[in-house]
């Protein structure tokens, strides 16, 4: 085929995936130097390709719920190349009925007959992290990507004036060494470590490290964040005035500005554990049911599990008495969070 015009390229639907996919998606960026690069995302995650990255699109789209609504969104830019990054027949059958002559993508989820150029998924045998999955779709369709590439993202100025705004208005001082934490996990409670814990390492970073911790979040991570703020209330309040709860207030962009801030990041296995580590945050990242193999934070990070025999179980609700997390203690996170803030600018 010649040298393709117009290239769509589909991102993954959550957040962590679409981070994970940021190196292979820069190689396609680079392999078609000449060609005009649209992003199509999710609204939930697009706002991570208006930032500084290694993609550079010329064009990033936000999908409508409806198909229909995609299909006629994505008729209308005259694509010669579309490439799936999700695995679902649904995002396939998308981009033939919006006449998008070049489909490549997984041949997964039986939609092989959808695509023009189909990669069979990796063969099994060791666990492979999620980032390497998107790789080896790219290098699968002739696309170089070099396996050490980093995973970059930088905010705009327009976000950290954002962010810093948010901050300011929230009561936190613009000098202050800023801990983020992030207490929620979108694919279920079995994923999050304990509130109480990560309330008692927030106090004892601002007793002894004199830092102001930031609780950041979606909307549906504010009952976690809210036992974080129970418990300092009732234990630590001499900490609380210097914890600060954002959880649910911020869009993706002015977290990306927020999380750009923070010195160091505490989060269990999340987008936002994603989106620090891409912004160079040095993370402390709490594992329990899920597979730190497959989703750990890229980079140099202090990656914290218990050897139990059940995990990763990938189960949404523990079944038995959570002892992947509760074998994670206070002390550990502390120390953790502690040495990334003694030595993260080397990190």
């Amino acid at each position: 085929m010649t040298a393709p015009r117009r290239i769509v390229v589909r991102a993954p639907n959550w957040l962590g995936d679409a981070v994970m996919a940021l190196p292979a998606m820069a190689a396609v960026r680079d392999h078609f130097a000449d060609a005009h690069l649209t992003v199509a995302a999710v609204p939930a995650v697009a706002a991570v390709f208006r930032e500084e990255t290694d993609v550079r699109p010329d064009a990033v789209i936000d999908l409508p719920v409806e198909s229909r609504g995609i299909t006629a969104l994505l008729e209308g830019e005259a694509f010669d190349v579309g490439i799936l990054l999700p695995n679902s027949w649904r995002s396939a059958w998308q981009l033939r009925r919006a006449g998008v002559p070049e489909r490549w993508g997984y041949a997964r989820s039986w939609r092989g007959p959808l695509l023009t150029r189909r990669v069979r998924r990796p063969r099994g045998g060791s666990v492979r992290h999620q980032a390497d999955y998107y790789r080896h779709l790219v290098t699968s369709l002739g696309i170089a990507c070099d396996p050490a590439r980093a995973t970059r993202l930088a905010p705009r100025p327009s976000t950290m004036e954002r962010a810093g705004a948010m901050l300011v208005g929230a009561g936190v001082d613009p000098a202050a060494t800023v801990v983020g934490l992030a207490p929620g996990a979108a694919y279920g409670e079995a994923k999050q470590w304990f509130p109480d814990r990560m309330a008692e390492v927030a106090a004892r970073l601002v007793r002894d490290h004199h830092v102001t911790c930031v609780i950041v979040g979606a909307s549906h991570d504010r009952a976690a964040a809210g036992a974080i703020e129970s418990w300092l209330r009732a234990q630590a309040p001499d900490a609380l005035p210097r914890v600060v709860n954002l959880t649910g207030r911020t869009s993706l962009r002015t977290l990306v500005g927020v999380i750009a801030r923070t010195r160091a990041f505490v989060a269990n296995d999340s987008g936002a554990m994603h989106l620090a580590a891409a912004l160079g945050r040095p993370v402390t990242a709490v594992f329990g049911p899920t597979d730190e193999r497959a989703t750990r934070p890229i980079g140099d990070h202090h990656v914290l599990t218990a050897s139990v025999f059940c995990r990763p179980c990938m189960l949404r609700d523990c079944p038995i008495d959570h002892r992947c997390m509760k074998r994670i203690s206070v002390d550990a996170v502390y120390a953790a969070v502690a040495d990334a803030l003694a030595h993260g600018a080397a990190r």
